[in-house]
């Protein structure tokens, strides 16, 4: 059964972060908060955790469009191709943010992702999620978990997700009640921005 842990976004607590780090370094899966909704995550270095991701999602990975977390833009030049100086301002204004941007992949891709010629990154608004990032060291998978509910889109409320979940993750995080509307993704991968999806960040930044 998954552990249920409280952490405020304000002043996240460095032992319940180094906590959820474990999980991360052994495999495990973790439900966190973000700025935008409620996401489904593991180590990205870590291919057998990233297959249960997957299989959660029902998806089969080499389909599977999951983005990294990180923590800084300086992490996203570990698995990004050099970006031009429009694409980084862009990226400078955004980030963090609730944002995903999708960009061309380098080779230095986890081997589960050398397939992929782009990726989506993300580095949200969220000092919870960006933490254990930065404590991990590399960024994590993030897949936002959708409610069976059909009227509801995305669950919000930690207890109800840690009901749902808790036998199939590993530690649920109660970061508060979380949004219902999931990022804005822009695709920065062409010649010029192309909005994928409308969603919580403005579209004023382009």
């Amino acid at each position: 059964m998954a552990q249920f842990i409280k952490i405020y976004e304000d002043n996240p607590n460095e032992s319940a972060i180094k906590k959820v780090v474990e999980v991360l370094k052994n495999g495990g899966l973790i439900i966190y908060p973000t700025d935008t909704v409620y996401g489904l995550g593991c180590d990205i270095t870590n291919l057998k955790a990233v297959e249960k991701v997957a299989k959660l999602k029902g998806i089969k990975l080499e389909k599977a469009n999951l983005s990294f977390i990180c923590y800084d833009l300086s992490h996203i030049s570990d698995y990004v191709k050099q970006i031009d100086t429009s694409t980084f301002k862009l990226l400078k204004r955004a980030l963090p943010g609730a944002y995903t941007f999708i960009l061309p992949g380098n080779n230095d891709l986890p081997k589960v992702f050398k397939n992929k010629k782009t990726v989506g990154i993300r580095v949200p608004d969220n000092s919870i999620i960006r933490a254990i990032v930065k404590e991990l060291g590399n960024p994590i998978i993030s897949t936002s978990i959708h409610d069976d509910d059909e009227i509801v889109e995305y669950s919000t409320d930690p207890e109800l997700i840690f009901e749902k979940w808790q036998n199939l993750v590993d530690v649920v995080i109660d970061g508060g009640y979380g949004f219902n509307i999931p990022s804005t993704i822009i695709d920065l991968s062409g010649y010029e921005p192309e909005v994928i999806r409308e969603g919580k960040g403005s579209l004023d930044i382009l």
